[in-house]
């Protein structure tokens, strides 16, 4: 889908060379998918103690698949 976006060259440029991306394409959409898992994150990040009778998931160590 094509936009037209209002962009400060200087952050756009920072930004590029901080994700290795190659176009200002590939920058925004690294930008979008970082924002995304974020916020992903800090959703779970928020259910962090929210179920007192939670059993802790057992650990399985060593017969790995």
């Amino acid at each position: 889908m094509k936009k037209t976006l209002n962009v400060d060259d200087e952050l756009l440029t920072e930004a590029k060379a901080a994700c290795g991306a190659t176009t200002d394409t590939e920058t925004v959409r690294l930008g979008l998918e970082a924002l995304i898992r974020h916020a992903a994150y800090e959703r779970l990040r928020g259910l962090l103690g929210s179920e007192p009778h939670a059993q802790d998931v057992p650990r399985r160590r060593g017969n790995r698949l």
